[in-house]
């Protein structure tokens, strides 16, 4: 059986559920591309080992890994003040969401890259220290009501000096305005992670 994924993602493909449609398959093709470049995607993993992971690091140390239930493609695993939690990232055809709660009106944010999910849900860039989210997303466990806080990804190994330095450049509001002043290989080079994480 040949292998939905490029050879060069290296990724088993029994681990993913069914594409819905070509338009899913482009955009989690996409999506495991930047995750791969981001440093903090596991890959395949189970809640148990992304939580014994998280388990000595400190609140709002997060990571990405591949869902280990079949009905959906990406979990994002979070140390809370009460412990790990595993949140599916559920995916729609066209864009990313956390699960809502059904107690909930507002429906979750929905997005076109996975990247851009975490983001939201990080603080303000310079307001790690007690800002809060952007938006406030409660985890429910039981009785348990936990808001959900990513301040730190868990990083699977050291970045290059070229990516930290794209990172860092993204992050910069001010600087993206300025792209088009840029030689178009660096601009490319920005564009293919676009995310300050």
């Amino acid at each position: 059986i040949s292998s939905p994924f490029e050879t060069s993602m290296r990724l088993p493909p029994h681990h993913y559920k069914t594409f819905s449609s070509r338009l899913q398959y482009q955009l989690i093709l996409s999506a495991v591309g930047k995750l791969q470049e981001s440093g903090f995607y596991w890959g395949p993993m189970s809640g148990k080992e992304a939580n014994s992971l998280l388990g000595p690091e400190p609140a709002g140390t997060f990571l990405v890994r591949d869902s280990s239930d079949r009905r959906h493609f990406f979990t994002l695993s979070v140390k809370t003040a009460s412990g790990p939690k595993n949140l599916r990232i559920q995916c729609d055809g066209t864009t990313f969401f956390l699960q809502s709660d059904p107690k909930s009106s507002q429906a979750a944010p929905r997005f076109d890259c996975v990247l851009k999910l975490v983001h939201h849900y990080m603080p303000p860039r310079g307001n790690v220290n007690g800002g809060g989210p952007r938006s406030t997303y409660f985890i429910h466990s039981g009785s348990e009501k936990v808001p959900l806080e990513l301040l730190r990804p868990l990083s699977t190994n050291l970045s290059s000096l070229q990516h930290l330095c794209r990172k860092t450049v993204n992050g910069h509001l001010d600087i993206s305005g300025k792209r088009d002043q840029l030689p178009l290989p660096l601009k490319e080079f920005l564009q293919e992670y676009d995310a300050p994480i």
